[in-house]
């Protein structure tokens, strides 16, 4: 196909989808990707061009991983239901997540989505403790379901009353307290302090301080382990209770721990996670403790048609399989401390970049205008991105400002793409400053 007739059926697809999907959906990129396969850490469009993808954490263990996709259909082929009949499949996986989580965290329930989970942990907490009152960092992204939406203050259009009260994450570089500050962690644990104060006021009872435990949507912070300690003690001190969100940080992903929370030498009440446990196939899980969920089954019963169907939970199981015969996250540390070292080399000569931060295979690259300053260099980002993009490598941007590029590729991505990613990143910058 040449490219005017690829233009052209690219507009002819931009079009159909705009008149069909209407114009709440959005698309990556300035000129939108038309992507038709996936293996391994790569994406193909119509035309058979790859793209390393460093973006998606959705495909865990790589796209279209065979072992993943061959018990999906074995599965499949077989019989799928839902979990009011008994099956053996929904229960191995409960036995396998709850074995790699703490003792305390006994008992699993199934969903599709991250935002089902959450949703599903916000009416756990609330029927635990009795409270409605919920604490969030400042531009946290918690799912897109109508509870949890409000949760989830990335949509700034959402209206939230004042049982929903808002905290600055971590941010030791250009947060209100920075690297150097003395009690950096107890400086910001003390906002959660006047989190429960203002529900206190509006004579709402705390139900729970809910933390994506690598803060990937305020911009990917890592280096303050005391403050979730902190902010956790305050929280159940007032009566309410931890749930860490590990969609994102979870499943091995930041190398040195299978949780992200697990990082922060705090173990929740309860964890909710999705995503990358189907690797792409809609899953996903909370666990929890067996009083906590006493306590919830005496008032509330749950069904979830599709969530903890067996071809689902093949999948999960399949996934941990994989995990574990390829040492992924051994793989994660081990390849995202190359890349970090690769990164840090290029801060020393792009003095757009302010800082690299992350952990495993969860890297964020902040970019700014000024190091002095540290400015946002928010449109430079997206110049970037969109230069990735047309050199082959997929990434996207986080933070309130947009301007941290955010890296987090399949686990199965190695030093050679992480070089790959390198090269692109440096010939894009050069040519974004130029």
């Amino acid at each position: 196909m040449t490219t005017e007739k690829q233009n052209a059926k690219e507009h002819e697809l931009h079009d159909r989808r705009a008149r069909l999907l209407g114009p709440a959906y959005r698309l990556f990129y300035d000129r939108p990707l038309h992507l038709v396969r996936g293996e391994g850490v790569w994406l193909y469009d119509c035309e058979g061009r790859a793209y390393l993808d460093v973006y998606n954490n959705v495909p865990h263990v790589g796209h279209c991983h065979p072992h993943v996709v061959e018990a999906l259909a074995r599965q499949a082929a077989t019989l799928n239901t839902h979990t009011r009949y008994l099956h053996e499949t929904v229960l191995d996986l409960a036995e396998r997540l709850t074995a790699m989580l703490p003792r305390e965290l006994d008992t699993c329930m199934f969903a599709c989505t991250g935002s089902e989970a959450n949703e599903l942990a916000v009416r756990i907490a609330r029927s635990y403790t009795g409270g409605e009152g919920f604490i969030v960092t400042e531009h946290a992204y918690h799912g897109n379901t109508n509870t949890v939406v409000t949760l989830s203050p990335v949509h700034e259009y959402v209206a939230r009353d004042a049982s929903v009260q808002l905290v600055p994450a971590p941010d030791g570089y250009r947060g209100r307290y920075r690297f150097g500050t003395p009690d950096l962690g107890r400086q910001y644990a003390s906002h959660v302090d006047e989190a429960l104060n203002a529900l206190d006021q509006h004579g709402v009872k705390p139900a729970a301080l809910i933390v994506d435990t690598i803060f990937s949507s305020d911009g990917i912070y890592t280096e303050t382990a005391d403050y979730l300690r902190l902010a956790v003690d305050k929280v159940r001190s007032a009566g309410g209770v931890f749930i860490a969100d590990e969609v994102q940080p979870g499943f091995g992903r930041t190398g040195e721990r299978m949780w992200g929370f697990e990082r922060h030498g705090v173990v929740p009440d309860i964890v909710t996670m999705g995503k990358p446990m189907g690797n792409g196939h809609p899953l996903s899980a909370v666990v929890t403790t067996r009083a906590i969920i006493e306590k919830f089954a005496e008032r509330a019963r749950y069904f979830n048609t599709f969530g903890g169907n067996p071809v689902s939970c093949a999948a999960g199981l399949a996934v941990l399989e994989v995990m574990e015969s390829e040492k992924l996250q051994d793989n994660a540390r081990n390849v995202g401390a190359h890349l970090k070292q690769k990164l840090e080399l290029q801060l020393s000569k792009h003095e757009i970049i302010g800082d690299v931060r992350g952990q495993g295979l969860y890297i964020g690259l902040e970019l700014v205008s000024d190091r002095k300053t540290r400015e946002p260099a928010s449109r430079e980002a997206s110049a970037v991105v969109n230069g990735l993009r047309d050199r082959g490598v997929l990434t996207g941007t986080t933070g309130r400002d947009g301007n941290v590029l955010k890296l987090r590729p399949p686990l199965v991505f190695s030093t050679e793409n992480a070089d790959q990613l390198i090269d692109a990143l440096d010939a894009t910058l050069c040519d974004v400053l130029s």
